[in-house]
């Protein structure tokens, strides 16, 4: 089974009964909505799923692990107000590294401007930091409000976590300045918090860029029941020098890994009006063949929306 499908399977044995206490919005957003005006999300990240130890400080891993859940509020429109993070420490990890991964998270936590109120903490064979946030948003942006008509808007770098990491597992000392800002990219990714806010009232969809741009994107056109027509042309004007030179070194197209690398925590979102902080790079259109299509110089053509998948 594929992650959607085991998502939609717990949705059905899980979400039964959630309306009647209070639940606005529950499994299959970016978070869940409760009244009075709460968005609540979780994110775990887990020691040889998502990082390794070897191209990462335990503060890098405390600061991404933090950023990642604070994400799903921005694509939220949310407020944050507070989060609990719950550890589970392989027998190897000792006191330094615990040390350093909370300052990680401490910094992190600061910059969203969500304290940890508290967690728990466990053994087990790896090391996992689970988090969990939650924000404010009287009227949160969700994934199924996209309209035909609505252009397709994109906040923050989409490609360059993806490349960051295919450079590390090339070379996991490399230090050319060229691909500094890719290796940040993965390392200390920021939740879009302000821009998420430019979302409120303007947007009618948005999700966090988390396992690809274009699977990201088909998720906003599934739930909405319509196509996302993305630009190529926009995504290759906006793509940075350290992209373009990462992709050359990895023997990788740049525009590639754009639409499918993961872990950007970008924020993409459809909207009849600009939104301050967003470029545009595509248009909603009524389904027609395929829930993401690329627009090009040789026309229009459906694109298979590759991203991560656990269980792929």
């Amino acid at each position: 089974m594929s992650e959607r499908s085991r998502i939609d399977l717990l949705r059905t044995q899980l979400a039964q009964g959630a309306l009647a206490v209070g639940v606005r919005v529950g499994i299959g957003d970016d978070a869940a909505v409760l009244d009075p005006d709460l968005v609540w999300t979780v994110d775990a990240s887990v020691e040889g799923t998502h990082f390794d130890a070897r191209w990462l400080s335990w503060e890098d891993v405390g600061w991404r692990s933090f950023m990642a859940a604070s994400s799903d509020l921005a694509a939220m429109g949310a407020e944050p107000l507070a989060a609990l993070s719950s550890l589970v420490l392989a027998p190897s990890f000792d006191d330094a590294a615990l040390a350093a991964l909370a300052r990680g998270q401490a910094a992190a936590s600061r910059a969203v401007g969500a304290p940890v109120v508290g967690g728990n903490l466990a053994r087990g064979t790896e090391t996992s930091i689970t988090t969990s946030l939650l924000g404010r948003a009287a009227e949160p942006v969700l994934r199924s409000g996209a309209r035909p008509g609505d252009g397709v808007w994109l906040a923050g770098a989409v490609g360059l976590a993806a490349a960051g990491l295919g450079l590390l597992m090339q070379d996991a000392r490399v230090q050319d300045a060229r691909f500094a800002e890719c290796l940040a990219a993965w390392r200390r990714p920021v939740a879009l918090i302000a821009q998420g806010r430019a979302l409120r009232g303007v947007a009618h969809a948005a999700i966090d860029v988390s396992d690809g741009l274009a699977h990201d994107a088909a998720q906003i056109a599934e739930a909405s029941g319509v196509s996302l027509f993305l630009d190529t042309r926009a995504l290759q004007a906006i793509a940075s020098a350290a992209l373009v030179a990462a992709a050359e070194r990895l023997g990788r197209d740049a525009l590639d890994l754009a639409l499918a690398g993961g872990e950007d925590y970008a924020l993409l979102a459809t909207s009849p009006a600009p939104l301050e902080g967003f470029t545009r790079i595509g248009t909603v259109e009524p389904y027609r063949e395929a829930r993401v299509l690329l627009l090009g110089d040789e026309g229009t053509k459906p694109h298979d929306p590759r991203g991560f998948d656990h269980f792929a």
